[in-house]
This record gives structure tokens, sequence and C-alpha cells, in this order.
């Protein structure tokens, strides 16, 4: 990961507590801590936090943000739904009661949720909504100075990811902190294998293997009295305008491995197949159950990546690296071959160390930065959906100046969403060929 060392001027109170706070926590190096000015009464040593996106990603979140350190308290809640902020705030209560403190004045619902919290006095924001708000809410919280733990992807269309591309490069300007919810870079055994990879244990790499292959997420039954639009939020995660669909929710985990191996270089072109097969009640909405992409890199590599949703089906979750004096299974932490390892270290649970050094990096002024991989590793997740979806090879460069975008013009319970059920119920999924090319174009 990236670490900026251009630490900004604190106030002297905050700066006596990031010290001690630092060799009580077992930091690393004291600096200063570019907090928002005129948040904390005198003597609050707290980091405050607050949470956009109260599902279950958001609320295991929370909790791994408040496993890093009894200093950092939960003040503020955000969602669209009143319902999974109640279940949020009770779950976190019951778990950390010492450390969630989210007065009623500082929960908020609704479309412009997110801007109430950013601005209500938090110290960090964790962003963990349905993916289609993520780019929109990290460059908010960016602006607003606040430090970031982004959950994946980030972003579903390319305006998206350029979006978060440019907010990322103006965290680094401002000295704050971006964590990545690609949470596998956070494992230590994955980080030793990587190092082991990079270093030459396998030789040159000729090929890569992901697969993601599992059964259909979860599906949220349509609600009585439910509009359209209500009724795709609640089940936002099989709507693509709203998910990005499963290149973006599952194999984007696999992709970033990939890249990670790769020296996270950007490839050249992108080809794929996929389709809908038996995941084909309207719960599921307008997505693909199963998608097969290959990825081509200047070097002759190819990245072979495979997701599946299906029932009563082979599930596989693993990453194999092709070298020419061995191989690797990355998520195992195994190389077989000419010279044969396997980690045998400590194997923490990444999220939670994925929040502590977020944590971590906040109190000694040393900032981490994963704006690269992250946006490079939804690029890629982006570009298998473009592939898969049109059928078509898709160069790379072409790819990102794609201007098709989810995004709606505004926000509100009566917005009409850009898809619709027909007649019979069924939602309109896409055909491979030219055609739909031509929209991933737009």
């Amino acid at each position: 990961m990236t670490q900026s060392q251009s630490p900004l001027v604190p106030d002297s109170s905050r700066r006596a507590f990031l010290r001690t706070s630092a060799l009580l926590t077992g930091g690393g190096l004291i600096g200063h801590l570019p907090l928002s000015r005129g948040v904390h009464a005198a003597g609050d040593t707290r980091l405050r936090i607050g949470l956009i996106g109260c599902g279950g990603r958001g609320t295991e979140a929370a909790l791994n943000a408040l496993n890093a350190g009894p200093d950092i308290h939960l003040v503020a809640l955000a969602d669209i739904f009143q319902e999974r902020l109640d279940n949020c705030l009770t779950s976190l209560r019951a778990a950390r009661p010492n450390q969630v403190t989210v007065a009623p004045d500082r929960r908020f619902v609704g479309f412009d949720a997110y801007q109430n919290l950013i601005s209500s006095g938090v110290d960090v924001v964790l962003i963990t909504p349905a993916s289609h708000f993520i780019p929109q809410m990290l460059k908010a919280a960016i602006d607003a100075g606040k430090h970031v733990f982004c959950e994946k992807p980030h972003g579903i269309d390319m305006p998206g990811f350029h979006a978060v591309r440019a907010a990322c490069e103006t965290a680094r300007q401002k000295g704050l902190s971006v964590v990545s919810g690609l949470c596998w870079r956070y494992a230590p055994g994955l980080r030793e294998t990587m190092k082991r990879v990079h270093d030459g244990a396998i030789g040159d790499i000729i090929a890569i293997q992901e697969n993601y292959l599992g059964a259909p997420y979860i599906v949220r039954p349509r609600r009585p009295g439910q509009a359209e639009l209500e009724y795709q939020m609640w089940n936002w995660y099989h709507f693509n305008w709203l998910s990005g669909d499963q290149t973006a929710q599952q194999l984007i985990h696999s992709l970033d491995k990939a890249s990670w191996a790769l020296g996270d270089q950007a490839p050249l072109k992108a080809w794929g197949l996929g389709g809908r097969q038996t995941c084909i009640d309207p719960s599921f909405g307008d997505q693909f159950d199963h998608q097969a992409v290959v990825f081509e890199y200047e070097n002759g590599v190819r990245v072979f990546g495979f997701t599946r949703d299906q029932t009563d089906c082979f599930n596989n979750t693993s990453d194999l690296i092709l070298g020419t004096k061995g191989r690797c299974s990355v998520i195992d932490c195994r190389i077989e071959g000419e010279n044969p390892w396997r980690y045998e270290g400590p194997r923490p649970n990444m999220y939670d160390v994925e929040h502590q050094e977020l944590f971590d990096s906040i109190r000694t002024a040393r900032p981490i930065n994963n704006g690269h991989y992250m946006t490079l590793s939804s690029a890629l997740a982006i570009v298998a959906q473009m592939a898969c979806y049109s059928g078509e090879m898709i160069p790379w460069a072409d790819a990102l100046k794609s201007q098709r975008s989810f995004s709606l013009p505004r926000y509100a319970w009566d917005v009409e969403p850009p898809v619709k059920p027909a007649p019979d119920g069924q939602y309109p999924t896409a055909m491979q060929g030219k055609a739909e090319f031509e929209r991933w174009r737009m």
C-alpha cells in the first residue's frame, strides 16, 4: 500500500492526545493528525466515526472499526431506510455498548442522509451503501476532509471510476487516509505469499486463473405496497444500476488478487461471455448468473476469471498463479514447484486488520491511500461486465473512455428507476452483440 509522508499540523491539544494514544496502542512514529478543527471538546480524545449504509456489510464494518481501539466511538448513522438503521444500531449497541453513542439527532435517513452525516462532526466515515452511491459519497467525504474506509466496488461505471480516482488524489494531497474494502490485501498470509511471488518464487507468471463460484446472494422479496424504486433499493444487489453485477460484487476480489500479483498494471484488452440460465425469477433483477472473462496483458500473461451464482452447482473460491518455476495457490498461501513453501504464520481477521491499520495511520499521521489499486481493480470489474454483457473484445483504452453512467439526474422516492419490469414481471437483461456494445460505449 502507498503511504504519504506529508503530515499536516494539528492543534496542540490533539497533538498531545496523539502522542499518548500512539504510545498506548503500540503505534509507530508520532506525527500530526489531519482531523477537522473544532470538532472535539477540550480533553475529548475519541476518534468519532460515522457509518453510511447500515445493511449487513455496513454493520460488520462498523464492528471491525470499533475493534480497532477503545478510543473509537460510533456517533452517527445514515441510511435510506429507517429499518436498516434501527437494526444496525441495535446490533452495534449490544456488541459495543461503551463505544456506540449515536444520539437521535445523529441518525440520518433519506437520500441526503450521507451529507448530513459527513457534516455532523465525525472524523472518519465508513462508506458501505449500495454500490451505486459510492463515488458521490466518497468524493463528498474527502472534500469535507474526512478519513475514509470505503467498501468495494469503487465505482460501477467509468464516470464513477474517474470520480473515485480523482477523489483519492485529493485525499493524497490533503493527507487523508483512504482504505479500501478489498480485504485480501490486508491478510498477512496473502501479503507474505505475494511477496514471494514478486520475489520470483514461481518464476515468471504465465497465467492466472480466478474462480468465484457460489450460490445466489440473498433475495429480498417485494413487500406489499412497495413502489418500484423502493423495491429495487431494498433488493439492490440484483440490479445492475445499483450493484454492477457479480463482476463488481464478487469477482472483483479475485481480479484484485490477480492484479496484485501482476504489479497492479492495466491490461491491454478483455473479452468474455455469460448469460442468465437459472436465476430467472424477477427477484433476481436484470443480472447474469454466470460470467467468464479473459484479460490479456502486454507481456503475454492472461488472467481467466470465472464467476457463477447458481444453486446445486460446484462452488469454489480460488486463485491459481502459474509460473515458469512453479505455481501458487494464493488463498491457501501455498507455493509448489522449485521453491515449495506454505505460510504457517498468524491468520488474524483481515476485516479487523484493515481497520486497525486505518486507525493506526490516523493516530500516527502516516496516511494510507489505497487509491491506485482500488480504482484499478474496480475498473477491471467494470470492463469484465462490459465484455461479458456485450460479447465484444474491449480494448482497455477504449473502455476508460466509456461515458455510460448509471447515475440518475436526481434522487427521491418519486423518481422512476432506469430499469422496469415487463408486463410479465420479468426485467430485461443484456443480449450479447454489437447493439449491447454500443450501449456500453455511451
